[in-house]
């Protein structure tokens, strides 16, 4: 596969790589994050979320999580400061449209009151959506260059 170059908007800006999780659906944080959130599991992030045949019960620790957006609760947020907090979060959320608010909220306080951040880059538009598959070597860079392949 030839490499693919995006660019997005950084919402949490940062240099990282790592493996392609794709979700075409929306993720819901809230839904995936159940045996974190209450059940306090630290060794790994299985996504609880039946109603996401792609992520179900994979693994979400470490990951660069592509989806198109987040749904979900009010608690979206704060799921993704909970996991960032217990250790297993997503090493990056990559989003093909713009970050919702609640998601951002989480996302941001993981980052400025944990110390924990989880790079976020999103506007990657549909032909990144298109173009990632999980498992796909990707590079994200602090101004919101994405590489995949």
């Amino acid at each position: 596969m030839a490499k693919q170059t995006f660019k997005g908007r950084p919402v949490v800006a940062g240099d990282i790589n790592g493996k392609a999780l794709l979700s075409k659906q929306p993720f819901n944080p809230t839904s995936s994050y159940i045996e974190n959130i209450w059940g306090g599991a630290t060794d790994k992030a299985p996504c609880t979320d039946q109603d996401n045949k792609e992520l179900y019960k994979k693994d979400l620790n470490g990951v660069i999580l592509c989806t198109s957006q987040c749904i979900g609760s009010s608690m979206g947020g704060a799921a993704f400061m909970a996991v960032a907090g217990l250790g297993v979060a997503p090493k990056a959320m990559l989003y093909s449209y713009h970050i919702d608010a609640v998601s951002a909220s989480g996302i941001v306080m993981a980052n400025v009151w944990q110390e924990k951040p989880i790079i976020t880059i999103d506007l990657l538009g549909d032909e990144f959506l298109k173009a990632v598959k999980t498992g796909d070597p990707i590079a994200v860079k602090k101004d919101g260059t994405v590489e995949v392949g």
